[in-house]
């Protein structure tokens, strides 16, 4: 009994202690009481973006919490995140050490997962420059036109009494156009080469997003990685799945290369993320090691499937259950683009509207609800608190997105909010950031707006569609670590628009 009073003495010592402690430091406020060893746990429930709002709801739009030992920096405001991206953009350009980033990161030398400095300023060349570049993307524009078309033909040929997977199908269409501009194959659907690879590549893919979350208990109670629960055995054995595949598309690409070098060079424009990566290992291959080849990649894999595939589906559920919107951009598309062709990625500047439902989507489901997160390199400012150095910065988007002082009536699908806006990050600065900001903004931002707009658009313009019942389509979401996706996946009907049967009849 003398025991357990003692250690309640100590346990109510040292919290007070801290409390006292954080107003004389000046640190943000902090929910009280902040608990030894787990730190303000106690109060997180799924999903974690909503219980973080109604915090910083309360506290403030710059609030500190403690996960376990790491001290979590939470904001909410717009004044507070271009502070981030602006003034401390360097200072908080790092990443925190989490297993995903040990384990799936190369030891947290990836584009996502390396801190700021001269190997992470290459990376960034590179995927910039190199890679996702406006030239390359347009470039590659066939790869994208072609999937969509192949998509647009699977519809045509499947049976209207039978509702659509939508979450399979957006899925499968992004995997394949990032994974043929990556090494120039299909892994889903029809024309798929070699089936046995395809099926080990979607499971791998499937693993990586079940597995690789930003919220593993591990990374704030270290100690529990002692109980054995896996986390990190199962991560060690998806990265050499992942390994394993990767280097076999490069080795892969290497025969290519040496029995054909002369047609390998020819077609410069055209080649593949490998194809390019491998010129740039030729020319340094102290640099460019295979390892830097496959990170890349696999960064790549990861930023723009899930996410794009994710933003789809909120998109064509939001347009069900608003059917108005719905006519009002197919009756754009018609006016625009005619019944005599397909959409093409040259019509999506002319298409305001349909524009102002992408962001509009993306406003009210954020693709990373909380970004990926920061972390601070040295003591700093934010708000007029002291941060301390080594804090996780964590910028609730899906907060600042649905701000009632922000935006009229936020929790309502208003695509006519984004009208007249010209340059969205210019024109609202930091009340809508999807993709971040600074340094760390996300590099495959125009390439994920010409494969959401293509799509949806062309979707919307050959097909009608319906809900599978009389019900609104269920919206609520799942928390599942970096990306927002529907809890429920969404089915829906589709048959040919009447005004298109001409047309269609081409494809």
């Amino acid at each position: 009994m003398i025991v357990f009073y003692l250690l309640l003495f100590v346990a109510t010592f040292y919290v007070l202690l801290k409390h006292f402690l954080s107003k004389i430091q000046n640190f943000p406020p902090s929910p009280f009481p902040t608990l030894p060893v787990i730190g303000h746990l106690y109060l997180l429930k799924k999903p974690l973006h909503r219980t973080l709002t109604t915090i910083s709801n309360r506290y403030g739009p710059v609030v500190l919490l403690n996960f376990g030992y790491r001290p979590i920096l939470i904001v909410s405001s717009p004044s507070a995140a271009e502070e981030c991206f602006t003034r401390n953009d360097i200072i908080f350009a790092n990443r925190p050490r989490l297993l995903i980033g040990k384990y799936a990161g190369y030891n947290y030398t990836t584009l996502t997962w390396s801190s700021y400095g001269d190997h992470w300023r290459n990376l960034r060349r590179i995927s910039s420059l190199e890679i996702l570049s406006s030239q390359r993307i347009q470039t590659l524009s066939h790869i994208r036109i072609d999937e969509v078309r192949s998509l647009i033909s699977r519809l045509l040929r499947t049976d209207q009494k039978q509702a659509v997977d939508m979450k399979s199908t957006f899925f499968e269409l992004t995997l394949n156009v990032i994974m043929r501009m990556i090494a120039g194959k299909r892994y889903c659907g029809d024309r798929v080469e070699e089936a046995e690879e395809a099926s080990k590549f979607r499971e791998m893919v499937a693993e990586n997003f079940r597995l690789g979350s930003v919220s593993n208990i591990e990374d704030f109670l270290p100690m529990l990685r002692w109980a054995g629960n896996g986390v990190v055995k199962r991560l060690i054995k998806l990265q050499q799945k992942r390994d394993s595949l990767m280097q076999s598309l490069i080795e892969e690409h290497r025969r290519m290369r040496s029995c054909g070098a002369e047609n390998y060079t020819k077609n410069k424009k055209n080649k593949t993320m490998i194809e390019v990566l491998l010129d740039l290992q030729e020319s340094q291959p102290e640099y460019y090691k295979d390892e830097i080849i496959r990170g890349i990649m696999l960064v790549i894999i990861a930023g723009g499937t899930d996410t794009t595939s994710s933003t789809m589906e909120w998109a064509m559920s939001l347009l069900l259950n608003n059917t108005h919107v719905k006519k009002k951009v197919q009756t754009e598309i018609d006016t625009v683009v005619g019944h005599d062709r397909l959409i093409d990625e040259s019509d999506l500047p002319k298409l305001p509207y349909l524009h102002c439902i992408i962001n509009e989507t993306l406003r009210m489901y954020p693709p990373g609800p909380l970004l990926i997160p920061h972390e601070s390199s040295e003591d700093c400012q934010l708000g007029g608190f002291h941060v301390q150095r080594g804090t996780t910065i964590l910028v609730n988007m899906w907060a600042i997105h649905r701000d009632p002082n922000i935006w009229e009536d936020p929790t309502s699908f208003r695509p006519e909010r984004f009208e007249g806006c010209e340059g969205i990050k210019d024109g609202l600065k930091f009340r809508f950031l999807p993709f971040g900001s600074g340094r760390r903004g996300c590099p495959g931002e125009n390439l994920a707006m010409r494969m959401v707009g293509l799509a949806l658009g062309s979707l919307l313009q050959c097909f009608e569609w319906k809900k599978i019942g009389e019900e609104m389509v269920e919206m609520r979401e799942q928390d599942t670590g970096l990306t927002l996706t529907k809890a429920q996946p969404l089915k829906a009907y589709c048959r040919p628009r009447p005004s298109n049967l001409n047309l269609l009849s081409q494809v």
